[in-house]
């Protein structure tokens, strides 16, 4: 499968600061930008550029930035599933994870996780994936936003949603774990039916014979 990706830009305005939501974007041109101290939920800042890097230029990787001039306060990555997880174990060329969505504490709350999405599936080669995301509560940054697991879930629904991903069920152990942790998915225009009939089969592996 070929991993085609069109580059697509937005501006926007949040707390005195303009933003350039652009992406895909290449590994070179994100290591010549900043990344900002607050973007630290899944490792050092440092570490976690050089991962987004290292994503962007896979070919099937895909990285979205906000920024303010050479500074990135925010992102959204897509990939394919870890080899570990579940989701990998079909091996399926089109099925895409939004991986992770970070955004700087510096501009929270002003829709930037929303227009990162936007950015995103503005390039038409979206429509030949399924993209799924999975949210563990673990990874929320409860302490830094004050909310609680539902709060933040509804936060999480509602920016996923606004990209046109829904909730899904599924029998996955680790999702299965906590009751705020969810499966969410969109299946795009092209995606053939074999794909989908993978993908539930992936949903579902632990079905009881009566």
């Amino acid at each position: 499968m070929e991993h085609v990706k069109r580059y697509h830009s937005l501006s926007l305005m949040v707390n005195n600061k303009e933003l350039l939501v652009e992406g895909p974007i290449t590994g070179s041109y994100l290591a010549s930008l900043r990344f900002d101290e607050g973007l630290k939920a899944f490792r050092i800042p440092e570490q976690q550029h050089e991962a987004l890097i290292e994503i962007a230029d896979l070919p099937e990787g895909r990285i979205i930035i906000a920024r303010e001039g050479d500074l990135v306060l925010g992102y959204v990555t897509f990939l394919h599933p870890d080899p570990l997880e579940r989701w990998s174990q079909a091996q399926l060329p089109d099925l895409l994870e939004l991986g992770a969505i970070e955004i700087s504490h510096k501009v929270r709350a002003g829709g930037v996780g929303k227009k990162l999405l936007e950015v995103a599936f503005l390039d038409d080669a979206m429509e030949d994936y399924v993209i799924i995301t999975t949210e563990y509560y673990w990874h929320w940054d409860l302490k830094g936003t004050g909310l609680d697991v539902w709060q933040y879930r509804k936060v999480m629904e509602k920016v996923m949603g606004s990209a046109g991903l829904s909730w899904m069920a599924t029998d996955d152990p680790e999702i299965c774990s906590h009751p705020a942790n969810c499966l969410m998915a969109k299946i795009g225009k092209r995606v053939p039916p074999e794909t989908v009939v993978a993908f539930d089969a992936m949903r579902f592996q632990n079905r009881f014979l009566y």
